[in-house]
């Protein structure tokens, strides 16, 4: 069993930066890969952004390409959202995700454990 909670998130203005924290606790953290989603009012949780088991691979969607950057810290079971530049269409509840199959999370229908959800509200 892990358990996965989420942290960081608030209300920002368009064109600054928050960073999303998720710590894990349970099983081996490293042996997941990771994974970060979002779900805006309305509309289906979506993919954002995942990261391999030692960090150094990482694949975005082109929504967040160029200004999300995914980390992962295993020896603190943690893996970071750092967003920048900001838009108010990035606004919704985001989701940290943990797997053990990799192309099954980025299709977010593979997902072994999911976090409560931290909210994200960018204001014009």
């Amino acid at each position: 069993q892990v358990q996965l909670v989420e942290s960081g998130g608030g209300v920002v203005q368009a064109g600054g930066s928050l960073r999303l924290s998720c710590a894990a606790s349970g099983r081996a953290f490293s042996s997941y890969f990771m994974g970060w989603f979002r779900q805006a009012p309305g509309k289906e949780r979506e993919f954002v952004a995942v990261i391999n088991l030692t960090g150094g691979t990482a694949y975005y969607a082109d929504a967040v390409k160029g200004r999300f950057t995914i980390s992962r810290d295993n020896a603190k079971n943690t893996v970071y959202l750092q967003m920048n530049s900001l838009k108010p269409e990035d606004t919704a509840v985001y989701y940290c995700a943990a797997s053990e199959n990799y192309r099954g999370l980025v299709a977010g229908k593979s997902v072994d454990y999911w976090g409560q959800g931290t909210q994200v509200t960018v204001s014009t």
